[in-house]
Order: C-alpha cells, then sequence, then structure tokens
C-alpha cells in the first residue's frame, strides 16, 4: 500500500477537494475518486518519511469494541448523533475520540455515516466503510456493525495466529545471529593470540574462522550497510507491480509455510467476501474490497479475475480454478454456493474450515521450524567450536 495525495472537483460542481488515500497504485486511487462521484484534478504519491511511526494508534480491539457499543445503542433505538457523541465521551482512546467527534461533525452536517467514515481509511476500511454503507440502505445498521465487530474479531485471531507462528523462528535466529557475532568478535580472537604465540599450522577449518573474525571487526560497517541496502533495494522491488508478484509468488511455493499462507489467505478471501455479500453489498463491489484485503498480490489477481469473469456475465469459480492458487474443494463449493444462490452461506462455511486448517498449518509449522533450527544453529555455532578446537587437539597429539 501506498499513501497518495489527491485533489478532485465534484461532478456536480463545487469546490476542489483534498485528501489522502492508501491504495496500492494511481489506477486505484483513480477509480476510487470516480466511484465517490469526484473528478481528479491531481493525483501524487507522498514519499516515505523516515520517522517512527506506530500507525494511528488505534487497535483492532478499540474498533470492535466501538462497533460493538454503536451496534447495542442503534438496536435500543437511540439515535446517530446522540449515539457517536456517547461513543466519543466514553472511549477510552484518544485517538479513536477526535476520529468519532469528526464522524459526528460531519453527520451532523449532513453526510451519511458511511461518507463519513470514508474520511477515515487509517481507522475505518474499505470493508467497514462498504458494510455500513449496506447496512443505512437497508435499514438494518445495527445488525451489519454486529457482524462486522464477529468478522474484525476472527480476523484478528486469524493474523494473530500467523504472527505467533512466526516468533519462534524468529527468535532462534535471533539468539543464532547474537552467538554466531560474540564468537567472532570475542572469543575467537583469544585462540587466534594463542595459536600466533604458539607457531602452529593451523587447518583450513580454523584459518576460515579466523578470516571471518578478522574480516567482521574490520569491515562490520560494509556488512551493516550492505545489508541495509538489500533490504531497501527488497523493498523496492516489492513495491513495483512485477516484483510484488514474484515475492508474494515464491513464498506460496514455501514448503510448509506457502501451505500457511495459502490457507490463511484463503480464509480471509472467503470470510471478507462472505460478509460483505450476506450485508448485502454487491458481488463486483465486494470481490474488489477483498482482492485489497488479500495481503498477497497472486491471490489479488486470482480474485480481481474472478471479479472481471462476473463482469463478463460468468462465474467467480472459473477464473479462481485457473489460478491454481485456491484447492479444488474451495472452488467447487463456490460453484455450488453461486448455482445455489446460496453463496454467502458456502463462503462462512469454508471460512470456518480454513480457520481449523490453519491452526493445523501453525502447529505443523513449528514442529517442523523447532528441530530444523535447533539443527542449523549446532551446526554453525558447535562447527566454530570444533575448528577453534582442532589445532589444540593437534598440539595434544604431538606433546603424546
Amino acid at each position: 500500500m501506498a499513501t497518495f495525495a489527491y485533489s478532485a472537483r465534484p461532478l456536480a460542481g463545487g469546490d476542489i477537494r483534498s485528501g489522502e488515500v492508501e491504495l496500492s497504485s494511481k489506477d486505484e486511487v483513480l477509480a476510487y475518486l470516480h466511484k465517490q462521484k469526484l473528478v481528479p484534478v491531481s493525483v501524487r504519491e507522498k514519499q516515505a518519511q523516515f520517522t517512527l511511526s506506530f500507525g494511528s494508534g488505534i487497535s483492532t480491539r478499540d474498533i470492535v469494541i466501538f462497533t460493538r457499543q454503536f451496534a447495542t445503542m442503534i438496536n435500543a433505538g437511540l439515535p446517530l448523533v446522540q449515539s457517536l457523541d456517547i461513543l466519543a465521551e466514553q472511549t477510552e482512546n484518544e485517538s479513536l475520540r477526535k476520529v468519532i467527534q469528526e464522524v459526528l461533525y460531519d453527520v451532523e452536517s449532513g453526510h451519511t455515516l458511511a461518507d463519513s467514515m470514508r474520511k477515515h481509511p487509517r481507522v475505518f476500511t474499505d470493508l467497514y466503510v462498504n458494510m455500513v454503507a449496506a447496512g443505512e440502505a437497508g435499514g438494518i445498521l445495527d445488525t451489519i456493525l454486529l457482524r462486522l465487530a464477529t468478522f474484525l474479531e476472527k480476523n484478528d485471531a486469524l493474523i494473530r495466529k500467523i504472527k505467533g507462528a512466526m516468533i519462534y523462528p524468529a527468535v532462534i535466529f535471533s539468539v543464532a545471529i547474537i552467538a554466531v557475532v560474540v564468537l567472532l568478535i570475542f572469543v575467537i580472537p583469544v585462540f587466534q593470540n594463542m595459536f600466533d604465540g604458539a607457531g602452529i599450522q593451523l587447518p583450513g577449518p580454523t584459518r576460515m574462522v579466523i578470516w571471518m573474525s578478522d574480516s567482521l571487526q574490520a569491515y562490520w560497517w560494509a556488512l551493516a550497510g550492505g545489508t541495509l541496502i538489500l533490504g531497501f533495494l527488497l523493498r523496492q522491488v516489492y513495491r513495483t507491480d512485477g516484483g510484488e508478484l514474484a515475492i508474494d509468488g515464491l513464498l506460496l511455493r514455501f514448503p510448509i509455510l506457502g501451505d500457511l499462507l495459502r490457507k490463511s489467505a484463503v480464509a480471509r478471501f472467503t470470510r471478507t467476501l462472505g460478509t460483505l455479500v450476506s450485508s448485502g453489498v454487491s458481488i463486483l463491489e465486494g470481490l474488489e474490497i477483498t482482492a485489497k484485503t488479500s495481503g498477497n498480490r497472486v491471490i489479488h489477481d486470482a480474485v480481481m479475475g474472478s471479479r472481471a469473469s462476473i463482469a463478463g456475465g460468468e462465474t467467480i469459480a472459473g477464473p479462481l480454478k485457473d489460478s491454481g492458487v485456491f484447492p479444488p474443494m474451495v472452488v467447487q463449493m463456490i460453484n455450488v454456493g453461486e448455482q445455489t444462490g446460496g453463496l454467502d452461506e458456502m463462503l462462512t462455511k469454508i471460512a470456518d474450515f480454513y480457520d481449523d486448517e490453519v491452526d493445523t498449518a501453525v502447529e505443523a509449522l513449528l514442529s517442523a521450524m523447532e528441530p530444523v533450527m535447533i539443527v542449523v544453529l549446532g551446526v554453525i555455532v558447535g562447527g566454530m567450536i570444533v575448528a577453534m578446537y582442532l589445532p589444540i587437539f593437534d598440539m595434544i597429539n604431538a606433546v603424546a
């Protein structure tokens, strides 16, 4: 995602409006403005600033609580303005309070709730705004808000599962790097001085470890700089369409990890689309929103292919099958859902099933990672230690 600053003029005439929106490309910004019935005057991507950022300071849990309380008040018959006013007063998160107050001001000024929320894309996603719009149009805003809260909770649980699976390998990898650096900088030079004083011929593995130690101490700045440059270049490549597609496709082909990413993407896709369709959002709008929230370019392209297929009068299942990304069972169930008119229910069933599959995939990943990381750590650290003790063994044998 990138942040774009835009200025546009309403089709009906009036003053030029300016704002910012987070989308993947300039074309998506133009499409967004078109849907808002705005004529673009200028659209430019804002350059990333090298500052510490902690997002909007509003967690998913804050949004869930806000949404559930909002639904309860609307269901109890409280007016929209009064509900927002109460929520703004009782919300503990200062950032969210300011957003609610701005939404309240816009609603009092005559804007719809959805349009008022759309001005805060960092807090209210396209999915959230479109579901609220469908709820307002159908007079079932309280029901839609409850669905939204449930969806956000389940989606957040899915994300936490994926992040949790990455913690253990990341910790082990970090420990391995720290251990190697400590050995090379502090331990190896002690052995090197001892061997220099003894004046003995060093074995090949020992000379290699000493060379690594000398190189790290002399050129640590080059290694650190090279790592930063490589990370920057990878980030720039990933921001291109081709680079993003190649890297995301490679991730899906990784053993075990790729299976986990695929299942989590399927779960997110089916739950998001099912929630949107059951809430009255059009299938074309739902597919577009779902594609943006997929988190993987390969999945995004497959979903957008389905959207083009639907626009051409065909089915969703065909392009999903052709993409090779979605499992055959998912494609068949979606096909059945289309034919029977129960697509939203079928998508929810698939999402529930793949939530359990993600749990299984996380356990499989951790089970496979643990021995692999231990072996890698043992080989690297143990190999360095053995290499430094080889000359000592030779000295003992010579004395004996």
